[in-house]
């Protein structure tokens, strides 16, 4: 077959006639939804070789705008996270994504299909995204493999949240957890603390490793040597038990302890728990502060100190860099942070020395 001639972009029609198909099957294939899954792995297969052979993208509308845009912004989400109330924890991301780009001029397109129970961005190789002139990004459960490939692709796209991918600079816009984290520890060691026991999620993550740079940062700061018997990872929040506690404080002479939190609620109904039967009581016999926010919080709850990330405001600047990354396409990759804000509550005293 000929190749489409020189500075024209492939067709639906270029496609179907590589892989030997019809048209409609390579629309019925390309787009990704539940009527592409019926048809024969065989046929999908060759029009996915076929597309990437001829660096086909399915982005209909932008043929018909000047300079190739379609004024679409794409957000995609590695996990479920549409929000069922406005206290969960995805609530504030995605409204500032919706406001910021109303506001910027363009229309929002989510991408959240699942093809043969993959939540992927890539389906046989095509990358769905495209169909977008760019795209933020959310999400703890990341592909890395498919970031790297965005990144060989060039394709435009900002992370919330602060992500690495080996051998390729990507733009994000994180939260900052290494001076929020510090902060809490400079107000502790202020308050007399001088045991703090610090409890990181297992698994190794950038916001982990941000919030542990930031505590070990602000005690050296403070010229205090890190105990490395008090700097522990919480696999499990069933582990933080009342008899855990009370070893801690009674038998260790931990006076305050720092908690990631986890993105679900079992960590706070575990520290609601040790508070009724634990016979040890925050903040009079250990104070205690959460590195983050609870994933779902109401006036009902107990009102943890705590540092709250600034959601909506990352989510708007997300959006605001896409569109500069949009207008200069050949600068550098940008990397932004923004500050916490610190939330007082009620779990915070000054050190009982026992």
């Amino acid at each position: 077959m000929v190749p489409p001639r020189r500075g024209r972009r492939p067709t639906q029609v270029d496609v179907a006639k590589r892989a030997g198909v019809s048209q409609a099957t390579v629309s019925l294939v390309l787009s990704g939804g539940a009527v592409s899954d019926q048809i024969a792995e065989s046929t999908r297969a060759a029009v996915f070789a076929a597309a990437a052979e001829l660096g086909y993208s399915a982005n209909v509308a932008a043929r018909s705008l000047k300079g190739g845009r379609n004024h679409l912004l794409g957000l995609y989400t590695f996990e479920p996270v549409f929000p069922t109330d406005q206290r969960d924890f995805y609530f504030p991301f995605l409204l500032g994504v919706e406001e910021e780009t109303a506001r910027q001029g363009y229309d929002l397109l989510l991408f959240s299909s699942v093809s043969a129970g993959h939540r992927g961005i890539y389906a046989g190789g095509a990358n769905r995204l495209k169909l977008a002139d760019g795209c933020v990004l959310l999400g703890r459960n990341v592909h890395r493999e498919e970031l790297a490939e965005l990144v060989r692709e060039d394709f435009p796209f900002v992370f919330i949240g602060r992500r690495e991918v080996e051998g390729a600079e990507l733009s994000y816009v994180a939260a900052d957890y290494v001076s929020a984290t510090g902060g809490l520890v400079t107000e502790l060691l202020r308050l007399g603390h001088e045991r703090i026991l610090y409890l990181h999620a297992a698994q190794d993550s950038e916001p982990t490793r941000d919030r542990e740079q930031g505590f070990r940062q602000a005690m050296a700061a403070a010229g205090r040597t890190v105990d490395p018997s008090l700097v522990r990872g919480l696999a499990d929040p069933d582990d933080l038990t009342p008899e855990a506690v009370r070893r801690w404080v009674r038998e260790e002479g931990v006076t305050a302890i720092l908690v990631e939190p986890t993105e679900d609620t079992r960590l706070t109904t575990a520290l609601d728990a040790i508070s009724a039967t634990s016979g040890v009581s925050f903040p009079e016999d250990c104070s205690i502060a959460l590195l983050g926010d609870p994933p779902s919080w109401s006036p009902q709850l107990r009102d943890w100190t705590r540092f709250s990330l600034p959601r909506a405001e990352m989510a708007r600047t997300a959006v605001q860099t896409l569109v500069e990354l949009l207008e200069h396409p050949a600068s550098a990759p940008r990397q932004i942070t923004v500050p916490c804000r610190f939330v007082a509550g009620d779990s915070l005293g000054p050190a009982t020395h026992r």
